[in-house]
């Protein structure tokens, strides 16, 4: 019975035309009553229609701040990535650009080729060899004794009666005499300096004269 004078919609008239009723003198005791109930009825009626409609209006509100807040979080996220995007961008290029530069500097067009014959002394930086593994002889050879060991194989060369890449075979302390000596292409940066300044100032089949490195002593033939 509640639920069906709830759902009534009672307005204040409605209330006043029953207030207004006349009743036998035996009833006003109960048309009191009904009046009492049914303003009680109006009055919680429009108390929760109002309530409903505020609770509305601040749901719209919390909504719409809500829906507001997340665009302005998404605004700086963006703003946050753009700067980010452009740094990555600007590193990939300056990488990119370091890494054109290193291969252009060892392009072929920059690039030298020479074979070379190694000998070993007292003072190099690694006392063994293919020849000598465990560095007795090349630890017991002074520097000028590799010198003139170099030279005389120079002169060989030079006169006519030994190939270079033969003698680099038999004689040169490096990994490369299996190739006859030939360390193939190379750029700049690539070897020890006085190496690398020595065969770029050479002529293509010029032999240099002794280069001292790190590595022992050495004459040099540019091929290429």
């Amino acid at each position: 019975m509640y639920e069906t004078i709830h759902n009534l919609s009672f307005s204040p008239k409605f209330c006043v035309c029953i207030k207004h009723l006349r009743a036998p003198p035996r009833l006003h005791f109960l048309y009191d009553i009904l009046f009492l109930f049914l303003s009680f009825i109006c009055f919680y009626s429009g108390f929760s229609k109002s309530a409903k409609i505020d609770s509305d209006r601040k749901r719209k509100k919390s909504s719409i701040s809500s829906a507001d807040r997340t665009a302005a979080k998404e605004g700086d996220k963006h703003k946050d990535k753009a700067p980010t995007s452009s740094t990555n961008h600007h590193h990939h290029h300056h990488h990119h650009h370091k890494k054109k530069s290193k291969m252009s500097s060892s392009s072929p067009a920059n690039q030298v080729r020479a074979s070379h014959i190694l000998i070993k002394h007292q003072g190099s930086r690694r006392k063994a060899s293919w020849k000598d593994p465990e560095g007795r002889v090349i630890s017991n050879t002074t520097r000028d004794a590799a010198v003139s060991q170099l030279k005389a194989l120079r002169d060989d060369i030079t006169s006519g009666n030994a190939k270079f890449g033969e003698v680099a075979s038999r004689h040169s302390d490096c990994s490369s005499a299996k190739r006859g000596g030939d360390l193939g292409p190379f750029g700049r940066g690539q070897m020890q300096k006085p190496f690398e300044d020595a065969t770029y100032s050479l002529n293509i089949g010029e032999i240099s004269d002794i280069v001292d490195t790190d590595s022992g002593v050495h004459i040099i033939m540019r091929t290429g």
